[in-house]
């Protein structure tokens, strides 16, 4: 899980508000341009990397999740520090496909146990292996949270264990060769959106292993 910055709501999304005023919101009646420009923003914000578990996302292959579910917090439905961008996890009606992130949390929120990619800390809560495996810090203080969260989202099924392991094995690969220096600088290289404003996937686990075992 990377740390998401939030940024400004887009003033569409403002005025959609405004206009709402005091009345229940509805996301069923939400329009489709604002909702569009919140697509924008959020994907921009987050590099295209799911919100959750880092995979690469487009337009076409996520949804905005509410963090906060808005079946429980139904005033929150349009509150954009409460809206992200994640992957589609596949889809519970195709049920040969695991489903994971938003779509496998779905109405579920419990704030001491559920790990936000908006809480700058949240890169702390977890480790991961060199098999792609996402694991659960060592101090008992996040332990719970980690592991509940992991649970709950099924961010550690067979599917992205591998696109983890094969991202981890790619930064590797790519420091074969190169001097301290020229690997401090590429994983500041990392740290960057591309000339798209992406993301490398899965930034999260690529980041730890270079603190664990290649970082000066």
């Amino acid at each position: 899980m990377k740390y998401i910055q939030k940024g400004n709501e887009p003033s569409s999304l403002a005025a959609w508000n405004r206009k709402l005023g005091n009345r229940m919101p509805n996301w069923k009646s939400f329009s489709h341009p604002v909702k569009n420009d919140v697509y924008a923003a959020l994907l921009t914000e987050q590099g295209y990397t799911c919100c959750y578990c880092g995979i690469s996302i487009n337009r076409r292959n996520c949804h905005i999740e509410h963090y906060r579910p808005k079946s429980k917090y139904p005033d929150l439905t349009f509150e954009y520090k409460n809206l992200i961008a994640s992957c589609q996890g596949e889809d519970e009606k195709r049920p040969t496909k695991p489903v994971h992130c938003g779509h496998k949390k779905g109405g579920w929120f419990e704030y001491e146990l559920m790990v936000s990619p908006i809480d700058p800390n949240c890169v702390d809560f977890f480790k991961y292996s060199g098999y792609g495996e996402i694991i659960p810090t060592d101090n008992p203080d996040r332990e719970e949270a980690a592991e509940t969260t992991i649970a709950r989202l099924a961010l550690d099924i067979d599917k992205l264990k591998k696109m983890r392991r094969n991202a981890i094995d790619a930064a590797l690969e790519a420091t074969d060769g190169l001097s301290d220096a020229e690997i401090e600088l590429l994983f500041q290289g990392y740290q960057q959106v591309d000339s798209q404003g992406r993301y490398t996937p899965f930034l999260a686990a690529i980041n730890y292993t270079f603190k664990q075992y290649l970082i000066v």
